[in-house]
């Protein structure tokens, strides 16, 4: 753990999948720093940009397959699908479902790559969610362009494209190419049913219908005039019509959306600019983009058509909240200050981070020494699990032991009495037990010729010379293979000395035939010699908490055992009293 806190590279949660090599932290900044939002955006897509400025496309697959996307626990995967990817040029564009953007602090999601054998991740369709009815990114090109969303609202007819687009390649109009939508149930609006509708202009001219939806005599109109953008609602041939205040210059790219529910609000670059007090007709029939086909009579609606650039169009079936719609705006516009990425980190297994340089380095003398360490340290930690459970067993079982101990008040025959009679699981392994069984079977052969009623001094004293045999075969037992604990703990770091000198010799001879004298030739051959110290630290310490541990247990068992032959000679000499002074009374 030490050596992996020294060398390995620090990273702030634990790795997504280790298949993956790079990960990039990508910070969401809807404080006054970033977008400054005043209420939560909720869910919605949201536009990563990289370039060769912040990511590293040599790493990754040239078509950005291995690109995945993780939620800020480092565990949850995002959904999300890459508009463009071109690694030659180093710049890509990916949409990335947020499940919530929260207002006045900061959200983080971690980007993977770096994985060769990963297959296609993006999923479009997932990308939005179901309240979203249509998205246009135009990066077809000569054919209509492609419904993102899984309702399938393909283009009825293909747009002119330009490349220099504010995301990537757009559209563009020239007041005579007008693009059908298709008249599908997700497209249709109820009576003052909801609605959102948002697009990336950049005009030419002054005066001009951005979309238009007509049913009957009802209708829906987003578009400029005089420069100003507007939305006009018509409703049984009669038309209101909310246009912004200023207009927009034509040098640049701006974001128009509209919402509507039982209000139509206009909004240009993430701000409320207009608003009706009045929700939509019934629509149901297809739309235009770029033009009207068939304008309504009597409005003062201009029918010119549209002369501009278009870019990522984008209509669901709710009225999105003013958040949302400032939110989108600031995180697709260019130079987003919403979103900051982090540094790449590498993946800090052991192929990678510092760590897996210095592996790398290390010579064959060097791994012949890790190797023996790494025995020495197996057979350590086998010695200290195997002895401490035979510790705790003999611990259970003394315990077991002294309490039927007690129960016989002293008197040696009760306790035979009692041993014979009991049930007590695992009552043989106590080390008091077989201590007792030896001071037993003595008495036992004592009295085979006549009852036992006496013992004299001498007898008494052979009884102890039995525990005593026993008591010390115990001890054995107990100390038995400590001496490989005391072995890891001497050797271990002389080894790794030995293997540290020999290394640092190495590297300085490869140095001396070469002539290369720079840290950068130094560096990682003595970094690579001191991986064999830090191995033999690695068994040693381990292996003398562990021995002083156990020997002090050990002690106190042995400690243990010798009270109780005393305690066991002393109630044996209360039980057989000698009788008239006769030397051996019991024979």
């Amino acid at each position: 753990m030490l050596a992996l806190a020294l060398f390995g590279p620090q990273s702030a949660m634990a790795w997504w999948n280790g298949d993956w090599s790079y990960r990039k932290q990508i910070t969401i900044d809807t404080t006054p720093k970033g977008v400054g939002l005043s209420a939560d955006a909720g869910r919605m897509p949201m536009l990563i940009r990289l370039h060769d400025g912040n990511f590293k496309f040599e790493d990754a697959k040239d078509d950005g397959s291995d690109l995945r996307f993780v939620d800020g626990d480092d565990k949850t995967p995002l959904r999300f699908h890459i508009e463009s990817y071109d690694g030659n040029f180093g710049m890509a564009l990916v949409w990335v479902d947020i499940p919530a953007v929260k207002a006045g602090g900061t959200t983080q999601i971690w980007m993977y790559y770096g994985n060769p054998n990963a297959p296609v991740g993006g999923d479009a369709h997932g990308t939005y969610d179901s309240d979203t009815t249509l998205v246009y990114h135009f990066a077809e090109r000569g054919a209509p362009a492609h419904d993102s969303t899984a309702n399938n609202n393909n283009a009825l007819s293909p747009a002119k494209t330009i490349n220099n687009s504010i995301i990537g390649i757009g559209a563009h109009f020239d007041g005579a190419n007008v693009v059908g939508l298709p008249a599908s149930r997700s497209l249709a609006v109820a009576p003052n049913g909801p609605l959102t509708w948002s697009a990336w202009i950049k005009p030419d001219g002054s005066d001009g219908i951005l979309y238009a939806q007509r049913d009957a005599g009802n209708a829906i109109i987003i578009g400029l005039d005089q420069g100003k953008p507007y939305v006009s609602i018509v409703s049984d041939g009669a038309e209101l019509k909310a246009i912004a205040p200023a207009a927009i210059p034509t040098a640049g790219w701006h974001h128009v959306a509209v919402t509507a529910s039982a209000q139509t609000i206009l909004y240009v670059d993430g701000k409320q600019v207009a608003a009706l007090n009045t929700g939509l007709p019934p629509l149901g029939k297809a739309a235009t983009l770029g033009g009207d086909t068939s304008p309504a009579e009597g409005t003062t609606t201009p029918a010119q058509n549209y002369v501009g650039a278009l870019d990522e169009l984008e209509i669901s079936r709710v009225a999105r909240s003013p958040s949302f719609i400032q939110a989108s705006f600031a995180s697709q516009g260019q130079n987003s200050q919403m979103l900051a990425y982090g540094e790449d980190e590498e993946n800090s297994g052991w192929s990678g981070g510092y760590f897996g340089v210095i592996l790398r380095s290390v010579t064959i003398d060097g791994w012949v020494v890790i190797s023996i360490l790494g025995i020495m340290a197996v057979v350590s930690f086998t010695v200290m699990a195997n002895k401490t459970r035979y510790i705790n067993t003999i611990s259970r079982a003394n315990v077991a032991f002294l309490k039927l101990f007690e129960q016989s008040e002293s008197n040696i025959e009760k306790l035979r009495s009692l041993l014979e009679a009991s049930t007590t699981k695992g009552l043989k392994n106590s080390t008091l037990y077989r201590i007792s069984e030896a001071g037993l079977s003595e008495l036992a052969r004592r009295s085979q010729k006549g009852q036992l009623r006496s013992l004299s001094p001498q007898a008494v004293a052979t009884v102890r010379a039995n525990l005593d045999r026993v008591s010390a075969y115990e001890s054995q037992r107990l100390n038995s293979l400590m001496v490989l604990l005391t072995i890891a703990i001497s050797g271990g770091p002389f080894l790794g000395l030995l293997g540290t000198v020999v290394g640092v010799m190495i590297t300085f001879a490869a140095i001396a035939a070469t002539g290369d004298v720079n840290i950068n030739a130094i560096a990682p051959g003595i970094a690579a010699a001191l991986v064999a110290t830090v191995a033999g630290l690695g068994v040693a310490i381990p292996a003398l908490f562990g021995y002083n541990y156990l020997i002090t247990r050990i002690k106190d068992m042995t400690t243990e055992m010798h009270v109780f032959t005393d305690e066991f000679v002393t109630r044996l000499a209360e039980s057989y009293p000698p009788s008239g002074g006769e030397a051996l009374a019991a024979e």
